[in-house]
């Protein structure tokens, strides 16, 4: 495999910044959808076991889409790739508002779930790819920078459910702005093309053996991410009675604290391991459920859900560099677990309002925090993903070096 990039620092340094708006823009997109669900529940009618339903189709659409990324990057390039698929991506998010019911709210988010997964398998294949060069941990910043497009999504969500404003033009002028962005940002990304002797991957695969348990702890932190991002704003409104736009205002406080903790967490990674900093993350994501369990008013509620977003930050980034150093081929390792830790993402947002019917949302959140303490028991199998390997691929090849 090639990539079309001089070896220049000055070129690396630019891709590591392409990339990362690339993941700015990419959460972006999330976000702007997230703190419109309670809008978008109200303009469809929908119970809160349909919405969980419904909330389901992304994971099920990125779940059957993401093992057919690398076989488009095999095809296009990296870069051709990533600019159509996140292109897809931004556009999609001005799908779920126009929906009347429940049938064409699941396949507004089927979509929305398939441009988004393979747009996330490329484009974390090309943050390891990067890392790798570089020499140093990356991928924790990289996914800050998808925290912080969520954090500046949902807060313009947040404005725009506080001035009561359709959701529907909001996420067109969203869709619009967005979409151009990641057309420039995708012109500066490192272009990997398959060299004419590789043969092209398969269409479908089963997650290799590798990424499986790697897979299970990102599952649990998928679980516990996605149900809060994806719930918070309805646990303030339903269970605190808090106003609509205090409700938005939890999952920016959310999003906030994901985006600041994953911006720290590569100098956290270096000095204290990747084991210990999972453990305590699972520790921290866990008293925040708690607290959203048991918090008397609001406002604890939404530190917990700021702890739990603390407490999972790092650990989807450390997943996705593990994946793509335990095979010869990252971008069939990432989708791997990105296949699993999206199973994940389909199972929570229907496990929440499945249990939310048959009991309450606080009973939802009670299961969120078991699943938060996986993280405790797991981490260890991140061990071999740690700062040793990135050190030693920088020692094996230049960091200015471009190709593989």
């Amino acid at each position: 495999m090639t990539i079309e990039t001089a070896s220049a620092p000055a070129r690396l340094k630019r891709a590591r910044h392409a990339v990362a708006v690339v993941f700015c823009v990419h959460g972006a997109v999330t976000g702007s959808f997230a703190t419109r669900i309670p809008w978008i529940q109200d303009h469809t009618g929908v119970s809160a076991g349909q919405l969980g339903l419904a909330l389901a189709f992304p994971a099920v659409g990125a779940s059957l889409a993401m093992p057919l990324a690398a076989a488009v990057g095999h095809r296009f390039g990296a870069r051709a790739a990533l600019r159509g698929l996140l292109a897809l991506w931004t556009l999609s998010l001005t799908l779920p508002a126009l929906a009347v019911d429940l049938p064409s709210l699941c396949g507004a988010l089927f979509v929305f779930g398939a441009t988004a997964g393979m747009s996330d398998v490329t484009m974390n294949a090309l943050g390891v790819e990067v890392e790798n060069r570089m020499g140093r941990s990356i991928m924790s910043s990289l996914h800050g920078m998808w925290s912080t497009g969520a954090l500046l999504g949902s807060a313009g969500g947040t404005l725009a459910a506080h001035l009561g404003g359709d959701a529907r033009l909001h996420h067109a002028l969203a869709a619009a702005a967005l979409t151009v962005c990641g057309l420039i940002a995708c012109q500066g990304v490192p272009d990997l093309r398959s060299a004419p002797e590789d043969d092209p991957p398969p269409r479908f695969a089963l997650p290799p053996r590798s990424a499986v348990l790697i897979g299970a702890v990102g599952f649990c932190a998928v679980f516990a991410e996605g149900a809060s991002l994806d719930w918070s704003a309805v646990y303030l409104r339903d269970v605190m009675d808090a106003s609509a736009g205090l409700a938005a205002a939890s999952t920016t406080a959310f999003a906030l604290t994901m985006a600041a903790a994953r911006l720290a967490g590569d100098r956290v990674v270096d000095r204290f391991g990747t084991v210990r900093t999972v453990r305590t993350g699972g520790v921290l994501a866990t008293a925040g459920g708690l607290l959203v369990v048991a918090g008397p008013h609001a406002a604890a509620v939404m530190a917990g859900f700021g702890l739990i977003g603390l407490g999972v930050s790092v650990v989807v980034p450390l997943a996705f560099a593990a994946a793509g150093r335990s095979g010869p081929n990252p971008s069939q390792a990432i989708a791997g677990v990105a296949t699993i830790t999206y199973t994940s993402g389909l199972i929570a947002p229907s496990a929440i309002g499945a249990v939310a019917d048959a009991t309450s949302l606080v009973v939802s959140f009670a299961l969120v925090t078991a699943l938060a303490l996986g993280l405790t028991a797991g981490a260890g199998v991140l061990r071999s993903a740690g700062r040793e390997s990135v050190r030693s691929t920088a020692t094996q090849e230049p960091a200015g070096e471009m190709s593989s």
